[in-house]
């Protein structure tokens, strides 16, 4: 990859680099008190409230598309995370302008270019990115069909557009080139856009190919892993064994006498080594993880132990909803305690960066979620001004939330400010990754809910225990190096992100129709593990415990699950997704089969984005309790549809991810530390055991807001595992994942 551009320093630049920070979210009254303060989960300003998607936080025109001689750019500040998104919103902009997808350069997540989107988390890329450049880009080309339109004196209506050229009513033409030389693009958004029907979608609604596949399939330079710069050095850190361990000594003269060594980093507990080549960094590093000694460090429980940990430590309590009079118990009732083990993202890839500091500017490229609060965060951490950190970035093999990314940035940020004029690459190791993400947290929670004599659903009471899933960069000591040293930052305090977004508490609060709820979360903040973002947050556990208990109280009065649902559903969305999975599975389907079940589910994400039903057929070893998925369908709404064959994808990788989760992954640790540092100890879906046959159904939903799809797919999967498993079985299992060692006896 060829050097990046230099900073432009001019006003204009700046604005386009710059953010402000402040609170934004729709609350519940049970929770107005606590998030009024609260940066929400994307992290921006809002300045146009009214207006859709990202340009509430970004509404000039011009911070979404330039019209320049030599063609068209458009920007995002949503990255491509493996999930196809890139290609979807170049669909969004190119149908909404009337050109080419091949007409448009595409820029994503650039802190000097692009406009402050927070974090591409959440499902929210197309949700608000995808909006805005539905609505700026339609914007736009009016505006410059009315610039034509004034040059010729013809009416606006009369106008049309082609492969970015304008037609006049006479023959005349125009380029979008030459139009805008009569059009301020720096200018609001409006909140009304030109309409324009579905059923003129030339591109929208159609399976584009994707951007980012072909360097990955011909080993091209696809990742943050390929760049290469002239004269590059590379870094290997060093890692203390745990948490809270003090350097006690270190050989620094043996390590910078090794060939290839230039420069040994020891800052505090902080250790690096830079050496010409990456072979010469590893002998490095692992020379001086032995010559490093440590003091003790933090304590590490039992795992065995964490569930009951979790709900002795000291939390604070939320109110999620306390809605409606609970009446009195009835016999149709049903009472669980659901938990879930710490999961890692288990990146394919160990996470990376590269950092430059040239000229007094820092430039790191990064495989970072959020550009902008990595850049306030390193910022901080090295002691410059904003505006003289550029964080550009760059395709990582995996994330699903926030690994090790950030960090891996930090490093080289930290790193590359001791060697000025030289671009610095850190590449983490296998274990280095394992032992220092941030992880998915434990979770437990306690359901209680009931029937009343007529079969309506009618208290519901619903406790949870959990560490934070958003420690997210919002202050340099979010940034593990940042706490390793001399001078060390403290991490920012741990805040949950409010409803209807959701923290641990994702939908916690179901969608049917009930009388009453009591729904609590316990937010546990002095944490055993450091955990963070993980796809679909508390959503996994909480689905899951949603889902097995209406089938158990479908059980207990006698019903069909699916009409349990059904009758307390008025959503005729949410209603259409069951019923076609009902109809495509053949419900009900009680195989004769010993060990055979089969399993349905039900969730809307984060009850206001996409809608997911699944059923599972699958089988259980009666001797080993291994499970395998013969059969999965599955019905998703997710508005209107930008990209079918990219919402395919997505929506099988949630199927796969969800089984992995549900089946297989913990993080193993004792109290000599953590277990899983590489493959061997971190169990995860094998090729051997993926589901049989999936059988994906689209409800497209044209002229329908786009509600995003990465996300919705693992709580409604995940139930319809432990759903199809308690039939299988004939015992309910709530632990996961799904393994007898994690049933009680």
């Amino acid at each position: 990859m060829s050097q990046a551009p230099a900073l432009n320093p001019s006003r204009r630049a700046f604005l386009r680099g710059s953010a402000l920070l402040m609170a934004f979210t729709l609350v519940p009254a049970a929770r107005r008190a606590w998030a009024d303060s609260e940066v929400d989960t994307l992290g921006t300003l809002v300045l146009a409230p009214d207006l859709p998607g990202s340009l509430r936080t970004n509404p000039y025109l011009d911070a979404w598309i330039r019209i320049a001689p030599e063609g068209i750019t458009v920007y995002t500040g949503k990255v491509e995370l493996g999930t196809g998104v890139k290609t979807a919103l170049l669909q969004i902009a190119a149908e909404r302008l009337e050109v080419s997808p091949t007409a448009i350069t595409l820029l994503t997540a650039d802190t000097a270019l692009t406009p402050n989107e927070g974090y591409t988390a959440g499902s929210h890329s197309i949700f608000d990115s995808g909006t805005a450049l539905f609505n700026a880009a339609a914007q736009v080309r009016e505006l410059l069909m009315d610039s034509a339109g004034r040059t010729w004196g013809a009416a606006l209506a009369l106008l049309s557009t082609a492969e970015g050229v304008i037609h006049g009513p006479g023959g005349q033409r125009m380029a979008y080139a030459d139009a805008v030389k009569n059009v301020d693009l720096h200018l609001y958004a409006k909140a009304e856009s030109p309409s324009m029907p579905p059923t003129a979608f030339k591109l929208i609604g159609h399976s584009l190919q994707r951007l980012d596949i072909p360097a990955k399939v011909s080993g091209g330079p696809a990742f943050v892993q390929d760049i290469r710069l002239p004269g590059m050095l590379h870094a290997r850190v060093i890692r203390p064994p745990r948490p809270g361990c003090t350097l006690l000594a270190f050989d620094t003269q043996a390590i910078e006498a090794l060939s290839g060594v230039v420069h040994v980093m020891r800052d505090g507990n902080y250790l690096a080594v830079v050496a010409r080549d990456e072979w010469q960094a590893i002998k490095a590093m692992r020379e001086g993880y032995a010559s490093a000694q440590w003091s003790g460090g933090q304590a590490i429980p039992e795992s065995r132990d964490i569930h009951a940990l979790l709900e002795r430590l000291p939390s604070r309590r939320y109110p999620i909803s306390h809605e409606g009079t609970p009446q009195a118990a009835t016999e149709l009732g049903y009472r669980a305690r659901v938990t879930k083990q710490y999961l890692m993202h288990g990146s394919i890839g160990p996470s990376c960066a590269v950092a430059w500091f040239k000229d007094g500017s820092l430039t790191v490229w990064t495989h970072s979620q959020g550009v902008y609060p990595l850049r306030a965060g390193i910022a901080e951490m090295v002691r410059l001004p904003p505006e003289r950190v550029r964080c550009i970035h760059a395709e990582g093999s995996g994330c699903y939330g926030h690994n090790g990314a950030d960090d891996a940035a930090a490093d080289a940020a930290l790193i590359a400010m001791r060697m000025p004029g030289t671009p610095v690459r850190v590449q983490w190791m296998r274990e280095q990754e394992n032992l220092w993400e941030p992880y998915s947290s434990a979770m437990v929670s306690e359901v209680q809910a009931n029937l009343d004599a007529q079969g309506r659903l009618q208290d519901w009471n619903y406790e949870l225990w959990t560490t934070p899933h958003n420690e997210r960069i919002v202050n340099a000591g979010r940034l593990l190096p940042a706490r390793l040293l001399a001078r060390p930052f403290t991490s920012a305090p741990s805040v949950p992100i409010a409803q209807p977004e959701g923290d641990g508490d994702r939908n916690a609060v179901p969608l049917y129709t009930l009388a009453s709820t009591r729904i609590d979360m316990n937010f546990v903040t002095q944490m055993p593990f450091r955990t963070s973002a993980m796809r679909s947050l508390g959503a996994h556990i909480n689905i899951f415990a949603i889902e097995s208990c209406l089938d158990e109280l479908a059980a207990k009065a006698g019903v069909d699950p699916v009409a349990l649902r059904l009758a307390h559903l008025p959503d005729p969305r949410a209603r259409a997704v069951i019923e076609r999975v009902r109809d495509a599975i053949g419900w009900p389907h009680d195989s004769p089969e010993p060990g055979a079940g089969t399993g349905l589910a039900f969730a809307r994400y984060k009850n206001i984005m996409g809608y997911c039903a699944i059923a599972v057929r699958l089988r259980v070893h009666p001797q080993t309790g291994e499970v395998r998925i013969d059969h999965v369908v599955t019905a998703v709404d997710v508005g209107k549809i930008v990209n079918p064959d990219g919402l395919r994808n997505q929506v099988e990788g949630g199927i796969v991810q969800s089984s992995s989760w549900t089946l297989y992954e913990k993080v193993a640790y004792d109290a000599g530390g953590i277990r899983s540092y590489d493959w061997s100890g971190y169990p995860i879906l094998r090729f051997s055991q993926l589901p049989k046959k999936v059988e994906i159904h689209l409800l497209d939903q044209p002229g329908q807001p786009f509600l995003g799809a990465a996300e919705i797919v693992q709580g409604p999967m995940a139930a319809a595992i432990g759903n199809a498993v308690a039939k299988a079985t004939g015992r309910r299992w709530l632990n996961l994942p799904l393994t007898r060692s994690e049933q009680p006896a």
